[in-house]
Order: structure tokens, then C-alpha cells, then sequence
């Protein structure tokens, strides 16, 4: 998937200490404080970018992807919504069906229930048993296990995803994901006190931004998919903004060349999440 972020995180998960089939734990509470940076608040956290697709047997944007996760660390989930012919929120990164299951040809052409009849497929391209899932039905189950940052395809509209995310009460552990500043001023105007990420890789869209009205205790910022200056680093932090570093591609490619300490390196330099395809290595790394 692109690099989006309408984010969802925990910068506070503890994990619990029970049997590997109990979910990790997010903290009670949520709102902007759980958004925001914090000085000294523990290890970096680990955004699963679509939701961990590259593990053998688990496809991507997928319920029980996201619960073999959030089984075995305190998970921020990353995932796409995408809309089916009659109307319905789906979790689908691609606009064709083709890649991730076993039909083909344009999820829009396709209704909810004509879906059923179909697997999800994972990046190795193994069928599995799992189907597509709605937004609704990953909200409803993440209540309570995994934060999410929702990222929001074209054919669907952000007053949709707002209203979906009020209907279940995830309005707390969930943020948007945006590219520029237009939208982010949009979602803003729809819920202030949505938490959004937004793309601020210097202090020139930071300033766009907040020409626009968006309020610092409602932005994440997403600093890029390459390390940025120590200096935007801090300069966000001392607006209490926490920082996502993506680094989904060359930089888990870096790490998986040169050793996963170089993730450890990363949150030293002050990313306070990473957005990743190996959170198990990240989060390992990390602890």
C-alpha cells in the first residue's frame, strides 16, 4: 500500500503477560493523549504496515492477521478501506481483486455478498480460508487489542469512515491516514477531535498545516519512509507531536542486510513509531 497514515497508535500499550493466546493490551482512555508524544514512554511502537501480509499463511488486510499480531506484541495496525459496488467499507489495499484473493477483475464492480464466495490469498500467493473483511467487522474486533490507522482509498469518502468509526466507538484508537494538508484540513472540519496523520517531512508542511487550523494535539506526523534531521525530530517532539518513520521498503531492507539493531538505532534518533512489513523483527529489536 502507499504510505498513508490515518493512524492509530499506542504510544502507552503494556503487554500482558499471559498465555500466548491472550491479545496484548492497549491502555483505557485514548483521545489525544494517547496520540501524542511523551518524553520517555518507553520503547518505540510498531505499526504493521497492512496489517503484516508478508507473513507465510496471513494475508494482508486481514482480521486474523491482525489478531496473530496482537498476540504477540502491542500492534498499531495499518490498513486500507476500499468500497464494494453496493456501497460497503471493505479492507482491500489493491483496486483489483487479483493479487490478494482468489477472484479477479475490480473490487467496485463486485457487491459485499458477491465476495463471500471468494479467499484472501497472502503475499506468497497461498490461498487460505480467511475472507475479505468490513471496516466495521475490524473496528468491532479491535476494540480493546490494537490501535489502527486507517488509510482511506479514493472511492471512499472520509465522511464515511468518520461516521464508521463513531458508530463502534473506536473514535479514541483510531487515526486517519492523509497525504496533504487539503484533506487533513478536511477531516478536521468533520471531527476535531479526530487524531490524523498527516505527511510533515519539514518545517514547511508543518506550516501549511497549521495555516490550515490543524491543531498540533491532532496531528501525527508521518516523517517520510528515509530517516529525517535529528532537528525534525525534536522540533516535533517539542510540540508534543509524535513522529511515524516508514520504514516499509529500503529501511527494512537496510535492517534485514546490516542487523535489525539498526531499528533500535532508528527510535534512538526519535521515531516514535515505525510503520514496517517486519514488525516481529522490529518489535524484537525494539523491546
Amino acid at each position: 500500500m502507499t504510505i498513508k497514515y490515518v493512524l492509530l497508535f499506542g504510544l502507552g500499550y503494556s503487554l500482558a503477560t499471559c498465555s500466548p493466546a491472550t491479545y496484548t493490551k492497549i491502555p483505557t482512555g485514548g483521545g489525544p493523549a494517547f496520540f501524542s508524544y511523551k518524553p520517555n514512554n518507553g520503547p518505540a511502537k510498531i505499526s504493521a504496515h497492512r496489517g503484516g501480509g508478508d507473513l507465510t499463511g496471513y494475508p494482508e488486510n486481514c482480521i486474523e492477521s491482525f489478531a496473530f499480531l496482537a498476540k504477540k506484541l502491542p500492534v498499531i495496525i495499518e490498513c486500507d478501506i476500499d468500497l464494494t459496488k453496493d456501497s460497503v467499507m471493505v479492507m482491500m489495499h489493491d483496486a483489483t481483486l487479483d493479487r490478494t484473493t482468489t477472484a479477479t477483475g475490480k473490487l467496485i464492480d463486485r457487491t459485499y455478498a458477491e465476495l463471500a464466495q471468494y479467499q484472501l490469498e497472502d503475499n506468497m500467493g497461498n490461498a487460505t480460508p480467511y475472507k475479505i473483511p468490513t471496516l466495521e467487522e475490524v473496528l468491532n474486533w479491535g476494540k480493546g487489542k490494537v490501535a489502527f490507522t486507517l488509510d482511506v482509498k479514493r472511492n471512499v469518502s472520509f465522511e464515511k469512515v468518520v461516521n464508521m468509526v463513531r458508530k463502534t466507538g473506536m473514535s479514541d484508537y483510531a487515526a486517519v491516514i492523509t497525504y496533504n494538508a487539503q484533506d487533513a484540513a478536511k477531516l478536521n472540519k468533520l471531527d476535531p477531535n479526530l487524531m490524523i496523520s498527516v505527511t510533515i517531512r519539514n518545517h514547511a508542511e508543518y506550516d501549511r498545516l497549521h495555516e490550515l487550523g490543524i491543531p498540533d494535539n491532532r496531528m501525527v506526523a508521518f516523517v517520510g519512509v528515509k530517516e529525517p534531521e535529528v532537528e525534525l525530530y525534536q522540533f516535533l517532539h517539542q510540540k508534543g507531536i509524535a513522529c511515524i518513520l516508514g520504514t516499509l521498503g529500503n529501511l527494512d531492507k537496510q535492517a534485514a542486510a546490516k542487523g535489525d539493531q539498526v531499528y533500535k538505532k532508528f527510535a534512538e534518533n526519535g521515531a516514535d513509531i515505525m510503520s514496517t512489513d517486519r514488525p516481529l523483527e522490529v518489535w524484537q529489536a525494539v523491546k
